[in-house]
C-alpha cells in the first residue's frame, strides 16, 4: 500500500498544503521546527485516529483558527480510499467521506510503522511506553482489541473512584466485586492478544537483530504480566483490596504489564549502550513491519522521523535494501543523498513544502 496525496488545512503550522507523494521514497528536509514532524503526525493521525505527540486534539489546530483538517488518500492492492480527520470542538474521523461512529473503525485502512527520536529511549523509560508500542501494533491488525482496552481502562477508573469513596466516605466494599469480575474478563482477552503478538515478534526479531548487528548480538524479549488465569487474577485483585483502598488505585492488573528486552543475556534497560538501544528499537520496528506485511499481505508505510541521519551511508543503503518495496516517508535536517532513483525530495520551511525533485 502507499499514500498518493496528503492535504492539510490549519494543521499545526500549515495553512493550506497539498503534497503528492512518490510510492517509494519521500524525503522532507529542512531546519528544525519548520513542520517536518507535523507532516508525519498528520499521516499517523489518519492511520491510528490519534496523535503520537499529544493527547489534546486542539493542539493540532493552527493558532488563531477554529478547526484543522488532515486528509490522506491511499492505495491498497484491492481498493483506493481516503481518511479525513477534522478537529474543532470535537474530532470527526471519516473514511471515504462517511463519518465513523467509533474511532477504532479507522484502524486498518492505512497501516503505518513509525520511528521517532523518542523511541530510542523506550527501554530506559517506564513500562507505559512499551505497552503503547505493543498496543498500537495489535490495534492496527485487530481493531476489536481497542474496544477491550477501552473497556478495561474505564472499569479501572470506576474501581479507583470507588476505592477512594470507600476510604473517604466509608462506602461498602461489596460493590468492588462487580468491577473485579469484569476486570478479570477483559484482562484475559487483552493478555491473550498480547501473548500472541509477543510470540510473533520473537519469531522474527532474533534473525532481524542478528542481521543488523552482523551476528554479534542475540536478542530476547520477555513479556511480563501478573495474569496467569482469570481465576487467579480475580483472587489476586480481591486479596489486594485493603492495599488498594489505602493507596486509592488498583495496584495489580494488565495495566502494569511490561516488555523486557535482553541483549546477549543482559537487560538492555540496565546495561545497554546507546548504540544497542538504537539497534534494538530498529529491530523492533523492522519486526513490526514484517508482522503487518504478513497479516495484510502488503507492505505498510514506514514513517522515519529524523532517523536516517543516525546512520552512516553504508548502513543507510543497507537499511533501505531491507525495506524495499515499502513506501518510506523520511524527515531530516539535511538533504539525504541516496542512490535509489525512485524518490521525491521536498524542502520544508515555515509550514510550506516545496517539491524540488
Amino acid at each position: 500500500m502507499f499514500i498518493e496525496k496528503i492535504k492539510l488545512t490549519n494543521f499545526r503550522n500549515y495553512d493550506e498544503q497539498e503534497i503528492m507523494l512518490d510510492r517509494n521514497i519521500n524525503i522532507f528536509y529542512g531546519n528544525n521546527a519548520q513542520g517536518k514532524t507535523n507532516l508525519l503526525e498528520s499521516i499517523y493521525l489518519c492511520a491510528i485516529g490519534k496523535s503520537y505527540r499529544t493527547n489534546k486534539d486542539k493542539e493540532l489546530i493552527k493558532k488563531e483558527n477554529e478547526f484543522s483538517r488532515a486528509e490522506v488518500n491511499y492505495v491498497k492492492k484491492d481498493r483506493k480510499g481516503k481518511v479525513t480527520v477534522s478537529v474543532s470542538d470535537r474530532k470527526i474521523i471519516a473514511v471515504n467521506d462517511i463519518n465513523l461512529k467509533r474511532m477504532s473503525e479507522v484502524l486498518g485502512n492505512v497501516n503505518v510503522v513509525l520511528f521517532s527520536p523518542e523511541d530510542i529511549n523506550i527501554f530506559k523509560d517506564g513500562p507505559e511506553r512499551r505497552r503503547k508500542i505493543l498496543d498500537i501494533m495489535i490495534s492496527q491488525l485487530r481493531p476489536s482489541y481497542v474496544h477491550n482496552i477501552n473497556m478495561y481502562t474505564n472499569i479501572i477508573k470506576q474501581r479507583n473512584n470507588y476505592l477512594k469513596q470507600i476510604k473517604h466516605e466509608k462506602k461498602g466494599k461489596d460493590m468492588l466485586e462487580i468491577w473485579e469480575i469484569k476486570l478479570a474478563e477483559y484482562a484475559e482477552i487483552i493478555y491473550k492478544y498480547r501473548k500472541e503478538f509477543v510470540s510473533k515478534i520473537m519469531e522474527k526479531i532474533v534473525k532481524i537483530h542478528k542481521d543488523i548487528t552482523n551476528n554479534k548480538e542475540e536478542i530476547r524479549i520477555e513479556y511480563i504480566s501478573d495474569f496467569l488465569s482469570k481465576e487467579k487474577f480475580l483472587n489476586k485483585i480481591k486479596a489486594n483490596r485493603e492495599i488498594d483502598i489505602i493507596r486509592g488505585f488498583t495496584t495489580n492488573g494488565i495495566h502494569r504489564d511490561d516488555l523486557k528486552l535482553y541483549i546477549n543475556g543482559d537487560a538492555l534497560g540496565v546495561y545497554g549502550s546507546q548504540g544497542q538501544h538504537r539497534s534494538a528499537i530498529l529491530s523492533i520496528k523492522l519486526t513490526e513491519l514484517e508482522i503487518i506485511k504478513e497479516e495484510i499481505e502488503e507492505n505498510p508505510i514506514l514513517l522515519l522521523d529524523d532517523f536516517m541521519s543516525e546512520l552512516d551511508k553504508e548502513r543507510r543503503e543497507n537499511f533501505l535494501e531491507d525495506v524495499k518495496d515499502t513506501q518510506i516517508i523520511i524527515t531530516c535536517t539535511d538533504k539525504l543523498e541516496l542512490k535509489n532513483e525512485n524518490k521525491k525530495i521536498f524542502y520544508v520551511e515555515n509550514g510550506k513544502i516545496k517539491d524540488i525533485l
